[in-house]
């Protein structure tokens, strides 16, 4: 028997390609045969044979922050640490939802009246879970050729969701030319019949995308003709380069064109970026009443409780901006050192939004990142990982996932690295 990591559980399974197969004494959920290994997985596997360079090793491989969490939030977090005597309540404490619905209000200027904390609001254990788990509450896998429709490149829980909530996938390829955002006018009227969930990403992982409110419109009419759940995972709205223009949310958009049920959508939103507080596991959804109250009723049985402490520490960070503005510094002075260094040599531009570079590669993205760790020790994310072949490309295909998670002097070391190895190709 072999054993793989999936979602932070050790599982047994035989591995043959895809991620698992039934053994013949086995029931199990016919979807895990369509699971196809994470991409650190993958990662881990392509590097396995490869000898790092005798340098410091800088990972840029995986997005999560390395900016120091605030102070006020460990503050809150510690000074709450009583609340683990009790059980916590799955709606969370009104408390948080009241900030988190002050801050949604106040972000992306929504009708003050158009959220209620009790009947719209709901805390998840970041967006992971959550995202994962809509689907397994919405899908419903007895209508034929269910469908849930992604961009492609696209975060893999997504796809792991569709397949173990019984529905299939439809890619939607996000290359160059349009600016790496779906062609939407593209997609043919028997896909959106099919589909339940539309995943979006915006600002998009990996390119720093972002979908501009006359497109959120238009998917907002299309899920009205064809019956789907906009789920917008907007984990990095609070990344972004011009302070004056912060990307525009699926709310807003709804709510611009008098949509204040918001009725089909749910956002889901993180601190793990915007506060650096990935190991917290805190984040919400939002939006149509109606989705948010089954939501609420799968969740009670789910039982995932968002911890009291970890509610207090979360109320905190949702009421100041501050530590955030200073973050997206931080940002920036990242991807201005880093360009400066990498755009003589490499396809590669600055995004509006996010802390990912997605550059073109001068060689095989696979062979281009063996050669990064065997040169200079440095590992970053193949784009081919992140993607699946459709319509015959894979738009991963030749690129790289570059996270500026690391500190300003890593990132520049790693760039010049970067730059070394392609001057010698």
């Amino acid at each position: 028997m072999i054993y793989t990591r999936l979602f932070g559980e050790i599982l047994p399974c035989n591995y043959t390609g895809s991620l698992f197969q039934a053994t013949p004494d086995t029931t199990v959920n016919p979807g895990f045969d369509k699971l196809q290994p994470y991409p650190f997985e993958a990662l881990a596997k392509l590097q396995a044979d490869v000898t790092p360079a005798a340098l410091p090793g800088i990972d840029l491989s995986i997005g999560e922050p390395k900016h120091p969490t605030p102070a006020f939030i460990l503050e809150a977090l510690a000074g709450n640490l009583d609340g683990a005597a009790r059980y916590p309540t799955t709606r969370g404490t009104r408390v948080l939802r009241e900030a988190v619905r002050e801050w949604l209000i106040r972000r992306f200027d929504l009708p003050q009246d158009s959220l209620d904390a009790e009947r719209h609001v709901l805390p998840v254990n970041g967006t992971r879970e959550a995202l994962f788990a809509f689907a397994q509450c919405m899908i419903d896998p007895r209508k034929p050729g269910a469908l849930v429709v992604t961009g492609n490149p696209f975060y893999q829980i997504y796809e792991g969701a569709a397949f173990l909530a019984g529905a299939g996938t439809h890619y939607l390829n996000c290359l160059a030319e349009h600016g790496f955002q779906p062609d939407i006018a593209a997609v043919p009227a028997e896909i959106w019949d099919r589909c339940q969930i539309l995943y979006l990403c915006s600002p998009n992982n990996p390119s720093g995308s972002v979908l501009d409110p006359d497109t959120l419109r238009l998917l907002l009419e299309l899920a009205d003709r064809h019956d789907f759940i906009i789920a917008a995972d907007e984990c990095y709205s609070e990344i972004y380069l011009d302070e004056e223009q912060p990307p525009p949310g699926l709310l807003q958009a709804a709510a611009a064109g008098g949509r204040t049920d918001y009725r089909r959508c749910m956002v889901f939103h993180s601190l793990s970026k915007r506060s650096n507080v990935p190991g917290m596991r805190s984040g919400f959804v939002a939006g149509d009443a109606d989705l948010i109250r089954s939501f609420y009723i799968y969740r009670t049985y789910h039982g995932c409780a968002m911890a009291p402490y970890t509610q207090a520490a979360s109320i905190a960070a949702w009421n100041d901006e501050e530590h955030v503005r200073d973050n997206r510094a931080q940002y920036r002075r990242k991807f201005e050192a880093v360009l400066a260094i990498l755009q003589p040599v490499m396809n590669v531009e600055c995004p509006p939004a996010g802390f990912y570079l997605w550059p073109q590669t001068p060689v095989d993205d696979v062979r281009f990142t063996r050669l990064l760790l065997e040169k200079q020790n440095v590992r970053v994310l193949p784009g081919s990982f992140m993607s699946r072949e459709a319509g015959g490309v894979n738009p991963g295909g030749d690129r790289i996932r570059i996270a500026l998670v690391a500190s300003l002097q890593e990132c520049v070391d790693a760039a010049g690295r970067i730059r070394s190895v392609i001057e010698t190709l």
